[in-house]
């Protein structure tokens, strides 16, 4: 079931279409275990069902464990919160993503990366302003997104800044937020709703 995306959210998504593949259902139309996995959401820290969220609603076993993840990076993670927040920029750039740009741009901004870089990455552009510990943040991420891998100076480098535990957090978050991303991306899954960023456009070709 296609549903109309809100007139003050962002349409997410591959052409000219506005319409979300995957909406939330109503909670009457819910099954058992669809009312539980929100239910569980709502009562932890997220507080609300949006973002991923929504399209692993049809896959409730799915939402769980995914949300035990991301709750994991995002509320019990030990890199340093403006690390977090850049990371989530890079992946949702990279990945075209309106939702996780205009919900963690601001974000990013509040703990302490240079607007400048959040309005570099926007448009495509290689971050300036950044200190070396993000710098060598935003080499890690676009190189592992694309070659799917490390080169040893880049992980020497981070290394020094993050430590051998702080590496395979930082790994295992790009990689989670490449997943919400592209379940997002295929559901049609807008931004966020009100939203005063800019949305997203594609990169030049």
């Amino acid at each position: 079931m296609e549903k109309r995306v809100d007139a003050d959210a962002t349409p997410q998504g591959f052409g000219n279409t506005k319409t979300e593949r995957l909406p939330c259902p109503e909670r009457s139309a819910m099954n058992g275990a669809q009312r539980a996995a929100a239910d569980a959401i709502i009562n932890g820290p997220r507080k609300a069902i949006f973002g991923p969220f929504v399209p692993l609603l049809q896959t409730p076993v799915l939402l769980e464990h995914v949300g035990k993840v991301g709750e994991t990076l995002r509320f019990q993670g030990t890199l340093p919160n403006h690390v977090r927040e850049l990371v989530i920029c890079i992946v949702a750039r990279e990945t075209g993503n309106q939702f996780e740009w205009q919900t963690h741009a601001p974000l990013a901004i509040q703990a302490g990366v240079p607007g400048i870089a959040i309005d570099g990455l926007g448009e495509g552009r290689r971050p300036g302003g950044l200190e070396s510990e993000q710098a060598c943040v935003v080499d890690f991420v676009k190189e592992l997104m694309s070659r799917h891998g490390v080169c040893d100076q880049t992980y020497v480098e981070v290394v020094s800044h993050l430590g051998e535990a702080g590496v395979v957090e930082l790994t295992a978050l790009v990689g989670y937020f490449v997943m919400v991303c592209w379940i997002m991306n295929v559901a049609r899954t807008p931004g966020a709703v009100g939203s005063n960023i800019p949305a997203l456009l594609p990169f030049p070709r």
